[in-house]
């Protein structure tokens, strides 16, 4: 300022003796002074306020200071940012950032007062809120630190001084909870100027608030020469800042004499006086320039400087979000006390405070033995780190690796399990790993379920399965002597035996009922009276089984009718003949197979074939969680008996070959497991529709660069390879793919049978036949001859044209003595 010359008394009092700062106070005010700064510690500001207040001398504040229990301190100012302000920011950036649970940990009881308005928050706004304090004296934080990493308390807001921030920082980092999974918000306006060297590359989350507009022009300038003038003055103790910054205190010091400096310029002869404590004399010139103090406005090192004309507390004044970078603290958003918070940073909450590329970072990896995701490499010599391991997992994470440039560890899961939520709600296998971040990844056949989902996150899947039954293949059975019946059921077969026995009826109704099948058997008497009819009942039927047979018969039909009923006959004999033999060879060289079980449905129909799955996994929890019937019928079983769990998929798979028990797991791994063993076979389809995901921790930045990279292996076909580079094998030999054998009479020796019966049986008839004849030959012989003593001639019956008439002419005469001992007419019958 032109034409003004300040100058200046610097005392420095004990922090915590209030009285030496009121006599050191009393003893400036006698020398005649404008306005009083200072001092910096609470325990002596009333003490100094109060003389203030009495002499109506002007104090100015630059630190923050608990809130007057009148509210009105008129001879008093503070540049500093007030307690209400700044805990309404601390609660736009929670509810920005959509945090659920938040822990609170602060230095001193004044702490509390400064975020109040977060304390208060679990009521409006459903986020629990944790408190715990730092302990005193040493500042070791580790204790503490050590439970909040035991109760994965992961956001977690500090209230406390640079120095004491820039110890924290340190012990965080020795207890190892400088992860990307940690966001930390230090409430002190000094984070800026704290050495963050170790942490940059660490990934963690850390975010503040910074006063100081470095974006100005004119106010880096001041800065910059103020950084060279600290650089030349000696070395100062460590305190965790770096070297030559203007922290925010100095800032709001540079400020408030500036301050004082305009008002004295606005002020017209401006006169001080040497004012005594003892007396209680006020200046006279003090409420004047108390009030050109605070109608003050203007644009300083923190920003624009305004006042509250009654209560002498800064108003609209910017807040910039600031959050560290592998580059260093960068700005991500402002906060201002009327507008509210605005975030310019273009990641948002998924990427903040994290490197946007995962080169050169080393990642733990969780995985599971399990073939042939994960394997133990043969070898002759001593394999160590990542070598031991190989499979598709190790595959997949190599691409991964490839892509995204990352490092990784793999270790396998402690307890060798999944992850399963037990009745407490407490989880364990590879899914704990993730909770307890001793796993940034976890590449296995992990599941993708619902109840999962909730405590850790997943990436896109790169496979898809399903459940589905593993049980031994079944034992194979030769056809039978009679397997030429195979080929159509038995219900068939009589069906079609009913249907030659309604087509013969049918034809032989239908030949009598027509004229055009009867015919004169003489034809060389035109004028005779006799005609006849082939379709008999009996010639009804062999016509029809000639048919059937595809022979044929002597029987030809003449009527349109009855010719119609033979074509339809023969068409369907057709058929079904043409489909008999299509079946034929299959039944009579094919070995067939018969299951016990063609089905889930089947399982739960019985209790005698023992079936499980493996213990705390994803489908145990499937058939757990069920709601379907036949699947809780199946969860009940398994439940019921603690043989039916298995530990792991390898013994289940040798409990399947060694005795009657079916396993329930992803039709991936059955794939794998039935083309190397021909023992065993997958039951029946799909039970259900999933997938297998790389899992993280809950919010964990990798996730979605893991995504990326897995859609991209696929679009470029990659996953597909390498499932048919540890799927694929000889497998097993195909039914279809056997050579036709000879056939044996065990194949066709049933044929031979009916022949032989048929042969038999044609035998006995035969014999039947001609003791039928002979009886009635011999019986009509006796009637005729000894009876009558007749010589009778039958002739055949006529027939009318409405309909068959029978007539008999019997010649009688006497028989010659020759005549008597032989018959020499044959009877003739004629239907």
């Amino acid at each position: 300022m032109p034409n003004i010359t300040l100058t200046y008394d610097i005392q420095r009092v004990s922090l915590f003796d209030s009285f030496e700062a009121s006599r050191r106070a009393c003893d400036q005010l006698a020398l005649g002074v404008a306005a009083l700064f200072g001092p910096t510690h609470s325990s002596s500001v009333s003490a100094v306020q109060s003389i203030c207040n009495a002499l109506q001398v002007p104090h100015i504040q630059t630190r923050w200071q608990h809130p007057a229990a009148d509210g009105r301190d008129l001879f008093s100012v503070n540049l500093h940012p007030d307690h209400a302000a700044l805990s309404r920011a601390v609660l736009d950036l929670v509810l920005h950032y959509s945090w659920r649970a938040v822990t609170v940990v602060y230095e001193d009881s004044a702490g509390l007062i400064r975020l109040q308005e977060l304390i208060k928050a679990p009521s409006r706004y459903n986020i629990k809120v944790k408190i715990r304090q730092l302990p005193s004296g040493n500042k070791d934080a580790k204790p503490l630190l050590k439970e909040m990493k035991k109760g994965r308390e992961f956001y977690v807001i500090f209230d406390c001084s640079h120095r004491t921030a820039a110890q924290v920082l340190k012990q965080i980092l020795f207890m190892g909870m400088m992860t990307e999974y940690y966001h930390y918000f230090f409430t002190t306006l000094d984070l800026f100027a704290l050495d963050l060297e170790l942490y940059r590359y660490s990934g963690v989350n850390m975010t503040g608030f910074r006063l100081l507009n470095i974006d100005s022009p004119q106010v880096s300038a001041v800065v910059e020469k103020w950084s060279m003038e600290r650089l030349q003055a000696p070395p100062r103790p460590e305190t965790g800042l770096l070297d030559g910054t203007m922290t925010t205190e100095a800032a709001l010091m540079y400020d408030a004499v500036y301050m004082v400096a305009i008002a004295s310029h606005w002020a017209a002869q401006l006169a001080v006086s040497s004012l005594q404590c003892h007396r209680h004399k006020p200046w006279r010139l003090g409420p004047r320039f108390m009030k050109l103090i605070r109608e003050a406005h203007w644009d300083g090192l923190t920003g624009r400087i305004a006042f509250n004309k009654t209560n002498g507390l800064r108003k609209d004044f910017d807040l910039d979000i600031i959050s560290l970078k592998e580059e260093g603290t960068e700005k991500i958003g402002s906060w201002n006390s009327n507008s509210g918070l605005n975030m310019t940073d273009g990641h948002g909450d998924k990427a903040h405070s994290v490197s946007d590329s995962l080169a050169n970072r080393t990642l733990v990896v969780t995985t599971i033995l399990e073939e042939p995701y994960v394997m133990y490499r043969k070898s002759d010599r001593p394999l160590h780190g990542n070598d031991r391991f190989e499979g598709y997992c190790l595959d997949l994470l190599k691409e991964l690796s490839n892509i995204l440039g990352f490092i990784y560890d793999v270790k396998l899961v402690p307890d060798g399990k999944y992850g399963a939520q037990n009745d407490k709600g407490e989880w364990n296998g590879m899914v704990k790993e993730l909770i307890d971040h001793r796993a940034d990844l976890a590449v296995a056949p992990l599941t993708i379920t619902y109840v999962r989902e909730t405590v850790i996150d997943f990436s896109k899947p790169f496979m898809t399965l399903g459940i589905s039954i593993l049980y031994r293949k079944p034992n194979s059975t030769n056809p039978g002597v009679f397997s030429f019946l195979n080929p159509l059921s038995p219900d068939i077969w009589m069906y079609v035996l009913l249907a030659c026995l309604g087509v013969s009826c049918v034809l032989f109704v239908i030949a009598r009922f027509t004229p055009y099948e009867w015919y004169n058997p003489h034809p060389c008497n035109p004028d005779s009276d006799t005609v006849e009819n082939n379709f008999t009942l009996l010639n009804s039927f062999w016509f029809g089984v000639g048919a059937l047979m595809q022979q044929g018969s002597e029987l030809m039909p003449k009527a349109l009718s009855t010719r119609i009923v033979g074509g339809i006959w023969w068409f369907f004999t057709l058929i079904i003949i043409s489909s008999y033999t299509a079946n034929l060879a299959a039944f009579l060289t094919v070995e067939r197979m018969e299951s016990p079980i063609d089905s889930a449905d089947d399982l739960a129909k019985q209790t005698k074939i023992e079936y499980g799955a493996v213990r705390d996994g994803s489908t145990m929890t499937f058939f757990k969680k069920s709601r379907i019937s036949t699947y809780e019928k199946m969860w009940a079983f398994m439940s019921g008996r603690q043989t039916a769990l298995v530990g792991s998929s390898d013994e289940g798979i040798q409990r399947v070959l060694s005795a009657d028990y079916a396993l329930l797991m992803e039709s991936t791994s059955i794939e794998y497991v039935t083309q190397r063993n021909c023992n065993l076979t997958q039951i029946g389809g799909l039970i259900d529709s999933k997938g297998y995901g790389v899992g993280t921790p809950i919010g964990s930045p990798f996730r979605d660069k893991v995504t990326i990279a897995i859609l991209q292996l696929q679009e470029q076909g990659k996953l597909h390879v390498l499932k048919e580079k540890w799927w694929g094998g000889s497998g097993c030999p195909e039914e279809d793919g056997k050579e036709a054998s000879a056939l044996g009479v065990e194949n066709i020796g049933g044929i031979f049978i009916v022949l032989a019966a048929g042969l038999v049986l044609s035998v006995f008839v035969a014999i039947g036949e001609f003791m039928y004849k002979s009886r009635r030959s011999s019986d009509m012989e006796q009637a005729f001859c000894l009876s009558y003593g007749l010589r009778c001639k039958q002739t055949p019956p006529t027939k009318s044209t409405s309909g068959t008439t029978l007539s008999t002419d019997v010649e009688c005469g006497k028989l010659t003595r020759e005549e008597r001992g032989m018959w020499t007419q044959s009877s003739v019958h004629t239907v």
